[in-house]
């Protein structure tokens, strides 16, 4: 059984600026983009610490799943991109605030460095609603 891909795209996230998709629905699952902390209004980086580009990214990673009918609820595993590893104590307890019950799979790294700057990139697969 062939599965159709779909493309997802909201104006509530930051637009691709590249050869990608925000998110694409595939079957019962939803895959993200990752997500920086750019505002989807301005287009630009939001200022401030970890915990406010945290709230930013998941915030973006939140409407794109609604976009695909799906929700954080749905959210199968994520993986979360650093650059300072010394701030996951920091980004855990904003994160926490997104995934209070059955909180999914998550693998997180650190890089050297993020797109324009960021400090995090937060993405995910989600299941379909």
């Amino acid at each position: 059984m062939k599965t159709e891909k779909k493309i997802i795209a909201t104006e509530n996230a930051p637009a691709a600026v590249g050869p990608y998709s925000q998110a694409i629905a595939a079957g019962e699952l939803v895959f993200t983009a990752g997500q920086i902390p750019l505002d989807p209004e301005s287009g630009q980086l939001v200022p401030g610490d970890i915990e406010a580009q945290t709230h930013r990214a998941l915030q973006n990673l939140q409407a794109l799943l609604q976009t695909a009918s799906s929700s954080l609820a749905a959210v199968m595993k994520t993986t979360v991109f650093m650059t300072d590893l010394a701030d996951f104590k920091r980004m855990n307890t904003v994160y926490a605030q997104y995934f209070v019950s059955e909180p999914p799979a998550r693998s997180t790294v650190q890089v050297a460095a993020l797109p324009l700057g960021a400090q995090i990139e937060i993405e995910c697969v989600a299941l379909a609603l």
